[in-house]
């Protein structure tokens, strides 16, 4: 049986279809979209998307990050203080104190609840009923819009936006508000509002406030003193005027009846408080003495060069940082130069006719104290006060008032600012300040801090600081540094210079110069040290020429007095230069030398107390300790390199106390101490200057008008400018010990003739400042020799001895020799007693 295959299968077609999410989800929505009320919903959901970028984009869009009032800084004055650490003047444009959350008394805290925001610890940031209220009183008032702002959008408004009046603002500062909540604890956002707001007479936070308001600080403040305080963020220029007492003692009242409605106060000290007067204190400067305006100035100077002067300049600027600066003003000897300069002003100007040199204002109406209040002009000068003539024999004040102006110059016309003193009851009578200005450095001499700067007669009158500012002519106070330059080209202390007539070929433009004395004539040959002490011209002019005179210019510019030409008229102080680095030049004679840079500020902190400047400053651990640690004593190397041989520097200074003694400046030497020092008067005389002092302090000064004219024949520096330290001397160096000037290592000192120069011997110098006989400081190998003269030999009862004598008394040795002399046995007790030949 054959077996067949089965029939092949025929194939079945079969059809797939792929069916995509998508198309099923667009099946959906449109069955969806056939629903009426989708449809709207979709509508709604699309409009509030619309709606939510809109808002983004007008309100939310490149707002402030509300995390950075997490490390926020408050805007705070710089702080000065001097050498003591006592603060003694701020920069500021607004005053601010900067307190932490603990410090502010919960009484004060709750007066600022009641007035602004009672619900603060319980809402997030926004307070709605509050604004649903304020849209209503908005709706149905014509009056302008009151907000509704909580604690949390007046920081916010403060401290992230500007003060601009408008709906949008508004919105964002509920925006930001609940960032803020979300970002800072309740009592953060609380001390960051009590600290910044602004609460008049230019005060900005409530512990300035307390201070201008009330002279006390917050933990003084009585119940009412609080609630006033509360009062014054709606408007502080209105409650803060004394026309408007009775709106403020209303408003006030309101604020403690708020207390006492949400239980803060009881119904005692509700009734207490009410009743008190708001107590107001007139508007007040700072609290700091007015001291070292001039010193404070110059220190605000460098401050702003090297920090800049508001925060877009960083975060340590003058007005904004916060610094605490440790300057060198010493304040006695601060308030000593600032007395002395005065006086001698005064003295210049004693009976001369009165001058209006204080400037004018507008009197013609009502508004004339607050033209007046916006000069600034003051005095603190014994019991004077600015003030303005007002005409018809009455001066008015910049508080407003007024008083009967007795007698006065014709010269005087309303509008005048000028200075009066108390006259008897509500009378003054006028004063008149110097035309004649002036300057004064005070500055330790071996590193350069300045303890002391005045640069006029009160630098509310004029912030110019002729001190460190004004350039004038030195006149002889330059010659110490032309004879230190002979000392270094050969010369000596004895070196005799003709006092004669000398005149230069200057070429065929300039011709032949001729030099005189101050006085005239010639006393021929002297000693370098008659020359400097008696302030002789030709003999400084032919020292300068025989020891080069581009030679003393770079002495000049070594000592930082100033880069001149190499002209024989600037040996006379021909070259400009300023009383700053004139003092600073002498105070390097006295440190032997060496280079000093004058520095008004110690140190500078930040806010936080770390040093910011200079870079490389180290505390002195122990250097004020009570007692000794038995350790070894701390030895600074010394700084600054060497400008001058150290041994001419101490022949100059040597040579300088002649001029105390018998020079020039001889009213000093009552004050009986060691000193130097030179006098200086410019040609006409046009300045007249005084530079010298101590081993421990030099001062130096200036007199003479701003724009340079003659002062009088009689003006001279020995006249007029050698009483001014003497004056500030007296005070400043009471207690001070009376210390000789040091020698360096390496000086000579021997006796001589004060006239002749020639070597001594047999004889002493006394404490007579006209002894004939002085010790003279050389360098090693320039001093005087030893000259054997025939009366020498008789004095000392010695006769020369024969060729065969002088053999045999050589080889007896030394037991058989003669004893030593009387003067060399003194020379050797000098020796020992002044411990060795320095």
């Amino acid at each position: 049986m054959d077996i067949q295959p089965p029939p092949a299968e025929v194939p079945t077609t079969i059809s797939y279809r792929l069916k995509r999410d998508a198309e099923s989800f667009m099946t959906r929505w449109r069955g969806w979209w056939q629903n009426k009320r989708f449809r709207l919903a979709t509508y709604a959901a699309g409009a509030l998307f619309v709606l939510f970028l809109l808002f983004w984009a007008l309100f939310a869009r490149n707002l402030p990050d509300a995390e950075a009032l997490i490390e926020y800084e408050s805007p705070l004055p710089t702080v000065v203080r001097d050498i003591n650490g006592e603060p003694f003047h701020s920069y500021a444009r607004e005053r601010r104190v900067q307190l932490e959350y603990a410090d502010f008394p919960k009484t004060l805290v709750h007066a600022y609840l009641a007035a602004e925001d009672k619900t603060f610890f319980s809402h997030g940031g926004i307070d709605y009923p509050g604004i649903v209220s304020a849209i209503f009183d908005n709706i149905f008032s014509d009056k302008r819009s009151r907000g509704a702002s909580t604690i949390t959008q007046q920081v916010a408004k403060n401290l992230l936006l500007t003060n601009e009046y408008s709906y949008t603002r508004k919105v964002k500062e509920a925006i930001l508000a609940k960032r803020i909540e979300n970002a800072l604890t309740k009592p953060q956002i609380l001390s960051l509002y009590l600290n910044e707001i602004a609460l008049g007479r230019q005060s900005f936070g409530v512990e300035a406030a307390a201070q201008a308001y009330f002279g006390k600080s917050v933990d003084k403040l009585l119940l009412h003193e609080m609630a006033f305080l509360a009062i014054l963020p709606k408007a502080p220029e209105r409650y803060g005027r004394a026309k408007n007492a009775n709106l403020a003692m209303s408003r006030r009242n309101w604020v403690l009846g708020e207390m006492r409605a949400n239980g803060w106060i009881n119904d005692a000290q509700l009734a207490t408080a009410r009743v008190q007067p708001l107590g107001l204190v007139t508007q007040r400067g700072t609290a700091y003495k007015n001291v070292g305006g001039y010193f404070a100035e110059e220190v605000r100077r460098q401050l702003i060069e090297k920090f800049g002067e508001t925060e877009e300049a960083g975060p340590y600027s003058v007005y904004s940082g916060g610094l605490w600066v440790r300057s060198s003003m010493h304040p006695e000897h601060q308030i000593a130069a600032t007395k002395a300069l005065r006086d001698g002003l005064l003295r210049y100007n004693a009976g001369k006719a009165w001058k209006a040199n204080l400037g004018t204002i507008d009197v013609s109406d009502e508004k004339w104290p607050s033209r007046f209040a916006s000069t600034n002009i003051a005095i603190d000068y014994a019991n004077w006060r600015a003030g303005v003539a007002l005409g018809k024999g009455r001066v008015g004040f910049s508080d407003g008032s007024t008083a009967r102006l007795d007698g006065g110059a014709a010269a005087i016309k309303a509008g005048d600012v000028i200075a009066v003193a108390p006259n008897g009851t509500n009378s003054f009578v006028v004063r008149s300040v110097p035309e004649v200005g002036g300057g004064m450095i005070v500055q330790n001499p071996f590193n350069g801090r300045v303890l002391a700067v005045q640069g006029g007669f009160d630098n509310r009158i004029s912030s110019f600081n002729r001190a460190t500012q004004a350039k004038r002519q030195p006149g002889s106070t330059i010659k110490p540094f032309v004879y230190a330059t002979a000392l270094d080209n050969g010369m000596t202390p004895t070196s005799i210079i003709v006092d004669g007539p000398y005149c230069v070929w200057q070429g065929a433009n300039l011709g032949q110069k001729c030099f005189r004395n101050f006085t005239g004539g010639g006393a021929g040959p002297q000693t370098m040290r008659w020359g400097l002490e008696q302030s002789r011209n030709l003999m400084t002019v032919r020292a300068a020429a025989e020891s080069g005179m581009g030679n003393v210019t770079d002495t000049l510019r070594n000592m930082s007095i100033g880069d001149y030409p190499d002209y024989l008229s600037y040996a006379l102080g021909a070259g400009d230069t300023t009383v700053l680095r004139m003092v600073n030049a002498y105070s390097m004679l006295v440190n032997h030398g060496r280079e000093l840079k004058p520095t008004f500020i110690d140190f500078a902190q930040n806010r936080k107390g770390t040093v910011i400047w200079p870079a490389k400053w180290k505390p002195c651990t122990g250097c004020r300790a009570p007692d000794w640690n038995g350790r070894a004593m701390p030895r600074f190397t010394p700084t600054g390199k060497q400008v001058m041989d150290p041994i001419t520097a101490y022949q100059v200074v040597h040579m300088l106390e002649g001029v105390i003694q018998r020079g020039t400046a001889a009213t000093l030497r009552e004050l009986d101490r060691p000193l130097f020092g030179k006098t200086g008067t410019t040609t006409g005389p046009t300045n007249v200057w005084f530079i010298g002092g101590s081993p421990h302090l030099v001062a130096g000064l200036y007199l003479g008008f701003d724009q340079p004219r003659n002062m009088g024949g009689y003006a001279q520096g020995s006249s007029l400018a050698a009483p001014v330290f003497k004056q500030f001397a007296r005070t400043a160096m009471a207690g001070m010990p009376k210390t000789p000037f040091i020698a360096p290592a390496g000086t000579r000192l021997v006796r001589v003739d004060r006239r002749s120069g020639k070597r001594v011997y047999g004889a002493w110098p006394s404490d007579d400042p006209l002894s004939p006989v002085i010790w003279e400081a050389f360098k090693a190998e320039t001093e005087p020799r030893r000259s054997i003269r025939q009366e020498e030999l008789a004095a000392r009862d010695d006769k020369p001895k024969k060729a065969d004598e002088a053999q045999s008394v050589g080889a007896a040795g030394a037991a058989n020799a003669p004893s030593a002399s009387v003067g060399t046995k003194r020379d050797q007790e000098f020796i020992q007693q002044e411990g060795g030949i320095y």
